[in-house]
């Protein structure tokens, strides 16, 4: 007789526990549908950093909301080790592709040897007003320009036309 108390008291449990299961799984938030992306608000860390840069530090301006900051970073001089001041901040671009904004004040060499290695030159391309020169990576590729002593770099595995598109946002 005690055997089949304890088997019938192990499958109620296994009732009660499936029960908790199913309406956690109800009334917990949850998206199936998304992709996992956690978007950022970068526009405080933006306005700090440009107080504290030495050089006209970018930020977009009026991007459409399918791009969607992923990761914002500002690393003075004195904190990066030799890297210079860095400013970073990446997007998941609205055909899903990486895009980030790298701006140093470093060699220009140097800065692109940490964002696309190994890239070889592919042309210039005019954007609003500016020749942003073209470099394409075996994983992905970039624009860069030079301003004052900064290096900016719009890099990831974006297309030319998104990262132009990211480079018109800059201000």
């Amino acid at each position: 007789m005690r055997g089949r108390q304890t088997v019938r008291d192990m499958v109620l449990s296994m009732l009660a526990v499936g029960v908790v299961v199913w309406v956690g799984y109800l009334f917990l938030p949850h998206d199936a549908d998304g992709d996992g992306v956690r978007p950022v608000e970068y526009r405080v860390a933006a306005a700090s950093a440009k107080r504290a840069a030495p050089y006209p530090l970018l930020a977009p301006e009026g991007l459409p909301a399918q791009w969607r900051a992923t990761s914002v970073t500002y690393d003075a001089a004195a904190q990066s080790n030799g890297k210079g001041n860095a400013w970073h901040l990446g997007f998941v671009t609205p055909s899903g592709q990486y895009a980030a904004v790298e701006q140093r004040d470093v060699k220009r060499e140097d800065v692109l040897k940490a964002t696309i290695a190994d890239g070889k030159p592919d042309g210039t391309v005019e954007v609003a007003g500016q020749t942003w020169e073209r470099v394409q990576g075996p994983k992905a590729r970039a624009l860069t320009v030079q301003s004052g002593t900064a290096t900016t770099v719009l890099t990831g595995t974006a297309s030319y036309e998104e990262l132009a598109e990211l480079a018109r946002a800059l201000k």
